[in-house]
């Protein structure tokens, strides 16, 4: 692509010295030749200005404190001039191709507010351990789950804008809430082709705030549907009892695991007792379904 519409791409920086040139080398070697780059630091410590000065001309960068994940991508956002949108967390990276291909997926379906492609899990040391479940685009199914992996997606920026950007008061589940509003309005396409990488590591939210990350999960979805299925609170009663690690992971069987979840979805499905019965039951016969599977 000679020409094309300009992408604007924010990754959120704090303390992520480890991985941000990573980061920074997957934006700057994309094939497509209109993006501009914002890094929106928080203050760190820990060296990372130092390589974000390396690369001063290249990208733009600004270092003060904020309150967090969502305040930095919602200003990045406003300091943009992109009409297509996107943020790179700063353990996060693209793989080579994905910008021109998420810009060329909007063009191919200009009804779509959001293009999204699949995703690896990678390790702290960039190896591969597993593909992310991505799923095609069906509102009804951010009931039960979040199917988007986040740094393999693309936002028309009036979309991002009229869905109210990120919630700054959420700290978690942020983009779960975020696909969610956007999909209560537009509709979203898959395109089959891997575009990022989601990297697992013991700095990551997924990992060292676990427990937080479920249970933030479980409030959006009491926010937006009322209605908790019950593998989210298996989940999260699951990690509590176990500590197993549920981001690369499957949860495991485990009775006592489920009378908790069971006793603690009436705190939140007390008035669907019956949908709440059979959520149960199916999401039990699934469990076991893939459990003599593996």
């Amino acid at each position: 692509m000679k020409e094309g519409p300009l992408v604007s791409i924010v990754t959120p920086s704090f303390n992520m010295g480890g991985f941000i040139e990573e980061t920074i080398r997957s934006v700057l070697d994309q094939d497509y030749p209109n993006i501009e780059y914002l890094v929106v630091d928080g203050g760190s410590t820990d060296g990372t200005l130092d390589i974000l000065k390396r690369y001063e001309g290249r990208l733009k960068f600004v270092s003060e404190p904020d309150r967090g994940h969502t305040d930095a991508v919602n200003k990045g956002f406003q300091w943009s001039r992109g009409s297509i949108f996107t943020f790179l967390n700063a353990d996060d990276t693209f793989l080579p191709g994905a910008v021109t291909a998420g810009v060329q997926a909007l063009a191919d379906h200009p009804e779509a507010g959001v293009v999204y492609g699949d995703a690896w899990f990678i390790a702290e040391d960039g190896s591969r351990t597993a593909a992310y479940p991505v799923e095609p685009f069906d509102a009804k199914k951010f009931e039960r789950r979040c199917f988007i992996c986040q740094p393999a997606a693309f936002i028309r920026r009036e979309v991002y804008s009229s869905s109210g950007m990120l919630d700054p008061e959420r700290h978690n589940a942020l983009d779960y809430d975020l696909w969610i509003r956007i999909a209560q309005r537009y509709p979203m396409k898959k395109i089959d082709k891997f575009l990022a990488n989601s990297r697992i590591h013991q700095g990551s939210k997924t990992v060292y705030q676990m427990g937080s990350a479920i249970l933030a999960g479980i409030e959006v979805l009491q926010h937006h549907y009322g209605y908790v299925p019950y593998n989210w609170l298996y989940g999260y009663c699951h990690y509590r009892l176990t500590g197993q690690p549920l981001a690369i992971e499957r949860p495991r069987p485990s009775a006592l695991s489920a009378c908790l979840s069971i006793a603690f979805g009436v705190r939140y499905n007390w008035r669907y007792p019956l949908r709440y019965c059979r959520d149960i039951i199916s999401t039990a016969k699934e469990g076991l379904a893939s459990a003599r599977r593996g």
